[in-house]
């Protein structure tokens, strides 16, 4: 009797943790997105985004990825605002690099970034955020320096 009523308990645990994360889309492998918007002069553009939010998230980044479908992209959020510099270190496919600044304004735009290469690209201006996405993307979309990016990460 006591068996089973530990049995019962546990199978609701494992269900309601189920429950809890079945509202937040993932990706194919298993990664967490969260909704953000660019607008640009040709109107508001939505994308799905990874969240890398830690060092160790931030360093992996995109390395050994396959190439991102047009709606997705990998957000990566510093707790401070400073001049940075990605590369493209083990990183297969080009991407397009979004500089933010904390209010959720493009800095500036490293477009077509050179997969695997270890040059650093900088921001050419103080950034709290990076979004990248596939490369040819933020033109398709007219993003320029000054659009706005929306997502709870950015204080408008």
């Amino acid at each position: 009797m006591l068996r089973r009523g530990i049995l019962a308990v546990l199978s609701a645990a494992v269900l309601l943790a189920a429950c809890a994360g079945a509202g937040t889309p993932k990706d194919a492998q298993g990664n967490p997105l969260e909704a953000l918007t660019i607008t640009t002069a040709s109107g508001e553009h939505r994308f799905m985004v990874e969240i890398a939010d830690d060092e160790v998230e931030r360093q992996r980044g995109l390395m050994f990825r396959d190439p991102l479908p047009d709606d997705r992209g990998m957000l990566f959020q510093f707790p401070d605002v400073a001049e940075r510099g990605f590369w493209m270190h083990n990183t297969p496919s080009p991407l397009d690099i979004i500089y933010i600044d904390p209010r959720g304004r493009i800095v500036s735009i490293a477009k077509n970034a050179t997969p695997q290469s270890d040059a650093v690209i900088p921001s050419n201006g103080p950034a709290s955020g990076v979004l990248e996405l596939r490369a040819g993307r933020a033109d398709e979309i007219g993003a320029k320096a000054g659009d706005v990016v929306r997502h709870p990460f950015f204080a408008e």
